[in-house]
């Protein structure tokens, strides 16, 4: 039984900081807080003080995917799992958690070398959430919402998840089709709690940033993602897909460019998982409806027919 809870927090780095805002504030409508990192960008979605950090600096990659666990020894016991695997785990400074509001936390690379934390005991903010658009995210026992990972070892990457984190695979898709020539390579979903997938792994270059494909934040009706689809188009961000609705987890959803060249996706109606039932299947199609990917590549990885 995995000791991650969900996906507590992302902390990236971009060069264009008011564009990130632009994008985040004023089209998705995060809440802009403030926060321990003089110039950067603390994006709120629910109670915890920030959920998504982003921090001026010189090149556009990934700080860091933080993973929620209960308490010190669910902490305890995940890093002695990462340690006895092999990895190289640090315990992070007060300092450090204090900049990332939480009371403690561990940090280390995965296979695909993402930097990774685990951390409990969040510090809380209990003024109210004021998004953009009266918006509730859908959070709490789903945690912020999933990441997609890069990687060139996808079968250690995916059994680091699995076997030592303890996340529960939730599927996968076909890159190329059936009839693809040569070894089958799949896109895996591994979930840890009642979202679809709070992870997906994907074969591709890694490359030296951003190191992410992509971030899925979920809102709780249609309508707060049509209007930010209309303020996006608006602000003239470069959409990835179009609205569609996805087979695996049945998101309706858009991908949005980032600063920094990777992508936000933003929906509603993700589906629940019920462990008492569920068993991991195979999609073949990525979306039943719309999600049309054309002109981006780094999304279309995840087309069968690819």
């Amino acid at each position: 039984m995995t000791q991650i809870r969900g996906l507590g927090y992302l902390l990236v780095q971009s060069q264009d900081i008011p564009r990130w805002r632009e994008l985040t504030v004023e089209c998705l409508g995060l809440q802009e807080t403030s926060g321990p990192e003089a110039g950067a960008l603390h994006l709120r979605m629910d109670e915890r003080a920030a959920r998504l950090v982003v921090s001026p600096g010189d090149t556009d990659h990934v700080l860091a995917v933080g993973w929620e666990v209960r308490d010190q020894f669910a902490l305890a016991h995940v890093g002695r799992a990462v340690e006895a695997a092999g990895f190289g785990v640090k315990v992070l400074s007060q300092e450090e958690c204090d900049h990332r509001r939480v009371e403690a936390a561990i940090r280390f690379d995965d296979p695909a070398g993402t930097p990774t934390e685990v951390f409990f005991g969040p510090i809380l903010d209990h003024s109210p959430v004021l998004t953009g658009y009266g918006q509730k995210f859908v959070t709490g026992s789903q945690g912020m919402g999933h990441v997609v990972l890069p990687t060139t070892r996808p079968e250690e990457t995916v059994a680091f998840y699995t076997e030592v984190l303890g996340f529960l695979p939730r599927g996968a898709i076909r890159l190329g089709g059936p009839a693809a020539p040569g070894p089958a390579r799949r896109v895996r979903f591994i979930g840890v709690n009642e979202r679809h997938h709070s992870l997906a792994v994907c074969p591709a270059p890694h490359g030296e940033a951003p190191g992410l494909v992509h971030l899925m934040m979920e809102v709780d009706e249609l309508d707060a993602v049509g209007r930010a689809l209309d303020e996006v188009n608006k602000h003239g961000f470069s959409l990835s897909s179009t609205l569609g609705r996805h087979t695996n987890d049945k998101m309706v959803s858009f991908y949005v460019r980032a600063p920094g060249g990777w992508d936000l996706e933003y929906g509603c109606e993700g589906s629940l998982v019920d462990e008492s039932w569920y068993t991991a299947e195979e999609i073949t199609a990525d979306s039943y409806w719309g999600h049309d990917w054309s002109g981006s590549e780094p999304l279309a990885a995840f087309s069968p027919t690819s």
